[in-house]
């Protein structure tokens, strides 16, 4: 199963959301003005009711009645409209707030070491990045201006039931020991139950995405059985996880519904005892009774939307954990001195103690051309990867100039070195979009350059738009050769002086391919090349090849040299060749050897 990626503590969650709130102090401050003048305003009605029945009780007039209902008539409609402002303002407020969040939220997600999204695979950052986000949509648009809206009210209802009469606000203090009580009880089992229950429902997308990316393998071993029971018991764990969350809202629910009943009945019965003592007047026990009624309100309120509080809390806490494992060191004072790639004692484990690479020993030097060949399974792609800066190695170190490539930051370890696969993304945009991405300040004459050196411009000038026009999902279909090119022309951008490839164009029709590799030998020029080849034609022209064997290098030379020497690297080349085909080859006229970037290069 997948290393999920870390969640937030509680302390940093309210870090966070204190400093999204003091970003907008004055948007934040006219919004709870107007709730405040709002509730005011709802305060204003009651008060008149219990005066008119104190009038009615005593003998009053009808110009006098006329009046109250003007008056309360005249507070309702300001009240309306008051409130009207104040939900436009906090809706506002809202959605700038959870637009930052989102801006933040790519930024943690785009700084986050490949390694570890490798290690938390998909399921988890896909729940996080839709999941968690929509839900933490909710909260902020409507959860949070709901409960400051709540607080607010809260706050003023209670102070009028005191101006009104301080015996009165006795009977609300009835339920307090209760309510606190059982609030104090979910929230200390809330949050848990809720982050649990979001990373349950990452392993199920997690499990999901694995079965369908990996189903020819999945049906070639016949492990069908193993995945159903993988989801299973995913869905086994969400289930529970949600029926957990749900039994704490069916304890807590039902006490916070007798919480709003119970107060006013409470002021009814001893608002009644005091009236009759004398302690108070028929109009402040009217008064106060519709108070406690409209306190009813904002409590429900507040109550109902604190669940949906512990939702968002949850959800920002697992996107706030995105960026919560350590960041390779800033090392900006330690520039890389040259261009040599050097890979020291390098061991690398998947899984602790079980090392897939032993004590690696390479050494690259600036514009080599080197190959790394040898049977599946060897650790070749994972060598790659550590060249590439992809992966830190368990063990030993891999620096480039001197500086390991680990402590170089990440838009400085892809000027020197960058990673170049058979999988391809053309990103939602235009065409300019997917290529600036490599460099931001690239102007358009920069971007065609880039096109033109990988042979990509002609077809690019024919698209409706050229530079402007838009791909991607839902865009102008871009088909897998051409992917590869953009792909191509964001590393002529990014002018990396070493370029790991592994297989870059072994998943595109042979005809493309060929195309492609000629705009693929543009890109290598001048620059340090590590060539994973699971196919030997590659091997041939490389200044030297690496045989890799169980996590070691076990040969490196020169081709002629590693064929003359009769090991492993000669076996495997009469293996792709046939027995009397190497001097064939050797000649230049090896009938099935195809072209590669090498030798156009060359």
């Amino acid at each position: 199963m997948s290393q999920q990626l870390p969640v937030a503590d509680a302390a940093e969650v309210r870090k966070y959301a204190r400093r999204l709130m003091r970003r907008h102090p004055g948007s934040l401050a006219v919004a709870l003005g107007l709730h405040g003048l709002a509730a005011v305003a709802g305060l204003v009605a009651p008060r008149l009711l219990g005066k008119l029945v104190e009038g009615l009780s005593t003998g009053t007039t009808t110009r006098a009645i006329d009046r109250i209902a003007l008056a309360i008539a005249a507070f309702v409609v300001t009240q309306a409209v008051l409130t009207r402002f104040a939900a436009f303002c906090s809706a506002r407020l809202g959605e700038r707030v959870l637009a930052e969040l989102r801006e933040e939220f790519v930024d943690r997600i785009l700084a986050i070491p490949l390694s570890t999204v490798e290690r938390a695979g998909t399921g988890d950052l896909l729940t996080r990045t839709s999941r968690d986000v929509s839900a933490l949509s909710h909260t902020v648009r409507f959860a949070v201006p709901e409960t400051l809206i709540a607080i607010v009210t809260c706050g003023f209802v209670v102070g009028a039931i005191v101006l009104t009469g301080p015996l009165l606000a006795l009977p609300c203090l009835i339920v307090v020991p209760l309510l606190w009580a059982g609030t104090r009880w979910y929230l200390r089992r809330a949050p848990a139950g809720y982050l649990r229950e979001n990373a349950a429902y990452s392993d199920i997308t997690d499990g999901i995405s694995e079965t369908v990316e990996g189903s020819r393998t999945t049906e070639a071993l016949r492990l069908q059985d193993r995945r159903r029971e993988r989801t299973d018991d995913d869905i086994r764990r969400s289930y529970s996880a949600e029926r957990y969350t749900l039994w704490l809202r069916t304890v807590w629910f039902p006490v916070v519904e007798i919480s709003y009943v119970v107060p006013v009945v409470a002021t009814l019965l001893i608002g009644g005892w005091f009236y009759l003592e004398g302690w108070v007047t028929l109009g402040q026990v009217t008064a106060a009774t519709l108070y406690v009624q409209a306190l009813t309100d904002p409590i429900d309120r507040l109550l109902s939307w604190l669940d949906e509080l512990q939702v968002g809390g949850a959800s920002l806490a697992r996107l706030l954990g995105v960026a919560g494992r350590p960041a390779p060191a800033d090392s900006a004072a330690a520039a890389p001195r040259g261009e040599r790639l050097v890979a020291s004692g390098v061991r690398y484990a998947y899984v602790e103690g079980r090392d897939v690479l032993h004590g690696i020993d390479l050494t690259i030097e600036p514009g080599e051309r080197l190959a790394m060949v040898g049977p599946s399974g060897a650790g070749k792609s994972t060598l790659g990867r550590l060249l590439a800066g992809i992966h830190a190695p368990t063990a030993g170190a891999v620096t480039v100039g001197g500086v390991p490539l680990a402590a170089l930051p990440f838009d400085q370890l892809r000027s020197h070195v960058a990673l170049v696969t058979q999988e391809h993304h053309v990103f939602i945009g235009t065409v300019r979009d997917n290529l600036v991405m490599a460099r931001p300040g690239a102007t358009d004459d920069e971007v065609r350059s880039a096109l033109s050196a990988v042979d990509a411009l002609d077809w690019v000038d024919a698209l409706p738009s050229t530079l402007d026009t838009v791909v991607g999902t839902g865009g102008h279909p871009i088909p897998p050769a051409q992917a590869q090119q953009l792909a191509l022309a964001r590393l002529v951008l990014a002018d990396p002086h070493t370029l790991v490839l592994d297989e870059a164009t072994s998943l595109i029709d042979p005809r493309a391919a060929r195309h492609l590799e000629r705009s693929l030998a543009a890109v290598l020029q001048g620059r340090t090349v590590i060539a994973i080849a699971h196919r030997l034609f590659s091997a041939h022209d490389a200044d030297r090849v690496a045989v890799v064997e169980d996590g070691r290098i076990t040969e490196l030379g020169s081709h002629a040299e590693l064929v003359a020497a009769g090991g492993s690297y000669a076996a495997l080349w009469r293996s792709w060749h046939g027995d009397d085909e190497p001097a064939a080859a050797e000649a230049g006229s090896d009938p099935k050897r195809r072209e590669s970037p090498y030798s156009t290069v060359a």
